[in-house]
């Protein structure tokens, strides 16, 4: 840990003294992942090529899009790479909040993984069944719930909700949060994975969302600001504002390979991954309602499918034209980078919206 090494250095120097502050950290995991990932970004691409790990384009989807198979996917490993080494480099691994994060991204970046390799394996666009996959995604869920509510420990906070727009009302959810907090990780798991359509849509609205929650993580483990917004003061949590800022410079850096026409795909090993770690820092900063604020993008991307699958089982027709919303926008006319620059803006204003229940209170 090069923050350790270098913190315990200030006796000697001075200027060291400046790595005991998370915003001076944070600024340099959105470099050094952004860094980290443009270097390996073309030398992983060509290795996805070389194994002819290639993207199968399922048949039902839009007839523009056959032209993209082929293309490598699995590139969620380098925004995985990306995103840990200033992880590791500049965050305080003592804080028991940045392991937990680290490890429920990398639990369902592995089940991610786990549905790529079978796609690949098999040549289609078929990986884990969504039984499977769900089940797993509800087990990792659990743990992780599990883990934030044992660090959580005590505190005030613990198994509890905090309501935006109100300063007073707190609903206490008990034990019952575990169950909570896992839905609240599958949720948004599964919102990034369907979200992830077109070339850059995923991965920008990720990167809006993370930033978002970079701000929320620091404004959570400050006390005297937590204090004075009258939003619940999270022991640890500032130091998930290094996590978040590092998914910030991974993501910039996946995004370069990512826009139209993309190099590579990220694949479930990506997208399910990202969802999570968005989903835990929602849970770590006590923003967990804002989340459906936050990610608003995600939720109607899922709940696009809900009510479309669900319109055509009970009244025999669709709703869209087709499902995830943004099939329906390609095929109601928008050019793809229409769809994708249009759909940003709508993440980036959700955010602002988020942003500002800080002071409507």
């Amino acid at each position: 840990m090069l923050y350790w090494l270098l913190f315990e250095l200030r006796g000697l120097w001075s200027p060291l003294n400046v790595f005991r502050y998370i915003t001076f950290r944070a600024a340099l995991a959105i470099f050094t992942a952004l860094l980290v990932g443009l270097l390996l970004g073309p030398p992983l691409i060509r290795l996805l090529q070389r194994l002819q790990i290639g993207q199968a384009i399922r048949e039902e989807g839009p007839a523009s899009h056959r032209a993209k198979a082929g293309t490598p996917t699995m590139g969620g490993i380098l925004i995985l790479l990306a995103m840990f080494v200033p992880v590791l480099l500049w965050g305080d691994l003592t804080e028991p909040w940045v392991w937990v994060v680290t490890l429920t991204t990398l639990l369902f970046g592995g089940i991610g993984w786990l549905d790529d390799l079978l796609k690949v394996r098999r040549g289609k666009n078929l990986g884990l069944r969504a039984k499977e996959k769900f089940a797993l995604q509800v087990v990792v869920g659990l743990l992780a719930a599990a883990a934030i509510r044992a660090v959580a420990g005590h505190a005030p906070h613990a198994g509890a909700l905090t309501v935006p727009f109100f300063k007073t009302v707190i609903l206490d959810l008990g034990w019952f949060y575990i169950p909570f907090a896992a839905f609240v990780l599958v949720s948004t798991s599964n919102g990034v994975n369907l979200t992830d359509g077109l070339d850059g849509l995923a991965i920008g609205s990720v990167l809006i969302a993370s930033a978002t929650y970079t701000v929320f993580c620091y404004l959570a483990g400050h006390a005297r600001l937590a204090r004075y917004l009258q939003i619940p003061a999270v022991t640890g949590a500032g130091e998930v504002t290094v996590f978040c800022a590092a998914l910030v410079g991974a993501a910039l850096a996946f995004l370069w390979f990512n826009c139209h026409p993309a190099q590579v795909f990220m694949g479930d090993v990506g997208s399910l991954a990202l969802g999570a770690a968005i989903g835990c820092a929602a849970l770590i900063s006590k923003q967990e309602l804002l989340l459906i604020v936050v990610g608003g993008l995600f939720v109607a991307e899922l709940l696009s499918v809900i009510l479309q699958v669900a319109s055509f089982k009970l009244r025999g027709r669709r709703i869209f034209r087709m499902s995830p919303l943004h099939h329906h926008f390609e095929l109601s006319g928008w050019a793809e980078t229409q769809v994708v620059v249009r759909f940003w803006i709508v993440a980036a204003m959700f955010a602002l919206l988020a942003l500002a229940t800080l002071k409507v209170r």
